[in-house]
């Protein structure tokens, strides 16, 4: 086991957010930690056990392997804290701040056996949502200065919604719908079963007067042809899915202001910024969340003399 040492390097420029971050309730956590850990973890860490003489403590750094956004410090601690209660562990910085490679992003001491045994879960959770969160403001930083909206999907994790939303939130970007029961959202598929034109139409205003007046109506298109009849049955917000460059910007110009404008379909780094310039309110890209990069995130660990090291 070797000492704990940090390096400097350029941060990631810290994205817009905002001025409260809405966070994960505990119990949401508490409930995805204790099921990885059961995963990880179901009859004791057989390695640590062995090796790892009772009563020895540690301390350990998690260290960024690169810079980026931090996400889910509370997932992090959760992870420890229910492998064992007695570690204690201090954030260095908070969630939505950018680090550099080299930063400690939190520390962790107390008897190793748990540190070791609470690590991997803690540090998978801690890396994936700080890989969104990154992923996350550099789309943001894309759109930046467009009044453009960048949103999630539901191609999330299964089980991990809650976190990855989250961590889109850290990154500066904002929420789509949360589930199917939340808001109407009319796509493709619904539409092959309403028919075209004023049929569509009418279909449409029909089951806009059987929802609640909270209850937000988007209908998703994939030709310019099917615009005026969703048009005219007055919905929220109009998504233009897979649409050129030069359609969307057709698009926001016939709208006009009278619902809500998304893109979404080939929304990539490098095609934002584009997309942005045609003038749509919101941007949805599911690249966020399902296809995005774990950030390269370490634990240094060094024990402590004199701390009950190596106590039978």
């Amino acid at each position: 086991m070797s000492d704990i040492a940090t390096t400097t390097a350029p941060a990631i420029a810290a994205p817009a957010r905002p001025a409260t971050l809405l966070p994960v309730p505990a119990r949401a956590i508490e409930k995805i930690v204790l099921a990885a850990l059961e995963e990880d973890n179901p009859r004791g860490d057989l390695t640590g056990n062995v090796l790892i003489p009772a009563g020895t403590t540690a301390t350990a750094a998690v260290i960024a392997r690169e810079p980026g956004i931090c996400a889910g410090l509370e997932t992090f601690i959760a992870a420890m804290k229910l492998t064992d209660p007695a570690l204690e562990l201090t954030p260095a910085l908070a969630d939505g701040e950018p680090f550099a490679t080299g930063d400690t992003l939190v520390t962790v001491s107390g008897p190793a056996r748990g540190l070791l045994a609470g690590e991997r879960v803690g540090l998978n959770l801690l890396q994936r949502m700080s890989g969104i969160a990154t992923a996350t403001a550099a789309f943001v930083k894309e759109a930046e200065g467009t009044g453009a909206r960048i949103v999630d999907t539901r191609k999330t994790t299964p089980g991990l919604r809650v976190l990855e939303r989250y961590a889109v939130r850290c990154g500066g970007g904002h929420n789509h719908r949360d589930n199917l029961s939340e808001a109407v959202m009319a796509k493709d598929n619904h539409l092959a079963l309403l028919g075209s034109g004023s049929e569509l139409t009418a279909a449409l205003r029909q089951a806009r007067g059987n929802l609640g007046h909270t209850v937000h109506f988007e209908v998703e298109i994939d030709s310019l042809d099917q615009l005026d009849a969703v048009l005219a049955a007055g919905v929220d917000t109009i998504m233009l899915d897979n649409f050129s460059l030069a359609d969307l910007a057709t698009g926001v110009r016939r709208i006009a202001g009278a619902a809500l404008v998304e893109a979404s379909g080939n929304v990539r780094l490098e095609t934002v910024a584009a997309i942005a310039a045609t003038g749509v309110d919101v941007i949805s890209s599911g690249a966020l969340t399902h296809s995005v990069r774990a950030l390269d995130l370490g634990l240094d660990i060094a024990i402590d003399h004199g701390r009950g090291a190596n106590t039978p």
